[in-house]
């Protein structure tokens, strides 16, 4: 029997990843082997003593119970404490923070609340695919502003006030950048603020990559006047390894919290509140629990440094965050052809900056997450292919 699906759905295609894992599933099942450098899932676990708490809270009868849609204040003050410390923001727990079962779901939030039939978004691109999926579904329209390399991966401003921009809604940016991992500087921030205040655009800043071989840590938030426009979205997935715990957070002025609130309470319930008092535990540590993770990160870093010059790649030194971001050689078509190559090749996967965007196909993405010892036996498997 056939059903028809929502017209929601129509331009919504699979998530790459989605796909590129039941391909790469059927490989494995052929005996080739595939080491998986393409997504970034932390393969390191979080710090001891966030699991202790959660076994610990998890073993009481009284913690099991549905909870506030608005989170633990327990964890609310620890996400004021870390803006804090790390960001130098203030934020009132009570009215400015709003938990999240990962901040995915957040990006999906914001678009059903603001995003009317035929509004507009402007996406990144490249950038995270999810935010003009997230448009498309809520009924918008994904508008991408296209960043280059020689523009240092930034919004071209210029570009953006010469365009219509009388239904735009929403801004998406995401500092530091994924795929490229573009630093963002204050003057950069200053601009993003700016633009979305003189054209009444709310500016969604999407910050999971912060502490990830960083030494300073910026929240949008940090700029003056900056609440009036903006709505924050941060992650203990990449910086305190808690991918699959699904721990988040949106951080903006209380008249964005209540409006967002009144979307995410229809939507889901408050998260486990032991994984909220174990998330309020990990936002607690020290300096020493980001550069134990970040001297790991550096050395796996060296190696894909090796792997892309194998690959007769371009790249840029200064970039953080979890991935590698590489130019391509003129010798390949596209990013998608060097993946493809490489995977059928050497069995070995690495993303296609085409999914990204168009103005990602000339590059390629490698992700952090793998030991040592899968690095190199990648560059070994790249060796033995010869000439790209």
């Amino acid at each position: 029997m056939a059903f028809s699906t929502s017209k929601r759905l129509e331009g919504i295609g699979e998530y790459y990843f989605s796909q590129k894992l039941r391909e790469i599933d059927e490989l494995n099942k052929a005996g080739k082997a595939i080491i998986n450098l393409g997504i970034g899932s932390p393969d390191l676990p979080p710090h001891p003593d966030v699991i202790k708490v959660l076994q610990e809270e998890s073993a009481k009868p009284n913690v099991h119970a549905y909870q506030s849609y608005k989170g633990s204040p327990i964890l609310r003050n620890a996400i004021r404490d870390w803006y804090a410390k790390w960001y130098q923001v203030d934020l009132n727990p009570d009215t400015e923070i709003l938990p999240l079962i990962g901040s995915k779901e957040g990006i999906m939030h914001i678009c059903m609340t603001y995003l009317n039939e035929g509004d507009q978004a402007l996406i990144p691109n490249p950038g995270y695919p999810t935010y003009s999926s997230a448009v498309k579904l809520a009924g918008g329209v994904a508008v991408p502003y296209e960043m280059s390399e020689h523009k240092n991966w930034e919004p071209d401003f210029e570009a953006l006030e010469k365009t219509d921009l009388s239904k735009v809604k929403l801004l998406w940016v995401n500092y530091p950048h994924m795929p490229t991992g573009q630093l963002p500087n204050e003057a950069l921030y200053e601009k993003i603020v700016a633009f979305g205040i003189k054209h009444q655009i709310l500016i969604c800043h999407d910050n999971p990559y912060s502490f990830i071989l960083n030494e300073k840590p910026v929240s949008l938030l940090s700029v003056p006047g900056a609440k009036e426009i903006v709505i924050e979205l941060n992650s203990l997935s990449k910086s305190s390894n808690m991918a699959g715990w699904r721990v988040g957070m949106l951080c903006a002025a209380k008249e964005r919290i209540d409006e967002i609130l009144r979307f995410k309470s229809n939507m889901d319930s408050g998260m486990f509140l032991p994984l909220q008092l174990a998330a309020a535990k990990a936002l607690s540590l020290d300096k020493d629990w980001y550069n134990s993770i970040n001297k790991i990160y550096a050395e796996r870093r060296k190696k894909v440094f090796e792997l892309l010059d194998l690959l007769n790649c371009v790249y840029s030194t200064d970039q953080v965050g979890m991935f590698v971001w590489a130019k391509i050689p003129g010798t390949c078509k596209d990013g998608y052809a060097l993946s493809d190559k490489v995977l059928y090749e050497a069995n070995v996967f690495i993303t296609p900056g085409g999914i990204f965007g168009n103005a990602g196909n000339g590059y390629i993405r490698v992700s952090l997450c793998g030991s040592i010892e899968r690095f190199e036996q990648a560059i070994e498997r790249i060796k033995a292919i010869g000439n790209i």
